[in-house]
C-alpha cells in the first residue's frame, strides 16, 4: 500500500459541503482516509481578487497507481461542478496530490510531488498537522522545516467547524 497525500480545495459555493462530498467520493472510489487535517481558510493564491478558499489535506492508502488516481480524482471534481477556464479561477472543487509515497513523477499531466507545495502556506499548514516528519522526496526535508523556512506570506487560519 501506497500513502497518497492530497490536498482539497473549495472558493465557490457551500464550500465546507464540497469538501465533505470529495471526501466522501474519494472514500468510495479509491481508499478510505487515513488522517485529515483540519479544514483552513485561505486567501487565494495566484488570483488574489477570487473568494477565499477552505484546503484541506487528506492521506489515504492505496494499492491504486498514481495515474489511476488522478483519472479518479478529475472525474470527482467533474462530478462536482468543477469548471476549468481560467488558470488559478475560481472551483467548487480542485484536488491535488501533493505526494504518492516517495515517489517522483513527471509526465504529461502528473507531477508529483507537486511541484509548487513547498512555495504554498495553504498546503504545508494543512499537511504539517497530520504529517510533520514526512520527507519531500526531492528537497530532502520535512514537511514542518519546509514550512517554517517558507516566506509566504498568505492568510491561513484553521476554521473551527460544528458538526
Amino acid at each position: 500500500m501506497i500513502n497518497v497525500f492530497l490536498l482539497l480545495g473549495s472558493n465557490l459555493g457551500d464550500r465546507q459541503l464540497f469538501l465533505k462530498k470529495a471526501i466522501d467520493l474519494i472514500e468510495n472510489d479509491i481508499a478510505d482516509i487515513s488522517k485529515a487535517s483540519s479544514i483552513y481558510e485561505t486567501q487565494s493564491w495566484g488570483k488574489t481578487d477570487a473568494p477565499d478558499y477552505l484546503n484541506q489535506v487528506i492521506l489515504l492508502e492505496t494499492s491504486l497507481s498514481a495515474q489511476a488516481i488522478l483519472q479518479k480524482i478529475l472525474n470527482i471534481e467533474q462530478l462536482l461542478g468543477r469548471q476549468r477556464e481560467e488558470k488559478w479561477g475560481s472551483r467548487t472543487i480542485d484536488i491535488d496530490i501533493l505526494f504518492y509515497g516517495d515517489s517522483v513523477i513527471n509526465e504529461p499531466g502528473l507531477h508529483i510531488p507537486h511541484p509548487e507545495l513547498h512555495n504554498r502556506r495553504f498546503t504545508l499548514e494543512p499537511i504539517a498537522e497530520i504529517a510533520p516528519d514526512f520527507k519531500h522526496p526531492v528537497l530532502n526535508k520535512s514537511i514542518l522545516t519546509i514550512k517554517n523556512e517558507l516566506v509566504d506570506t498568505l492568510i491561513v487560519k484553521k476554521v473551527i467547524t460544528l458538526d
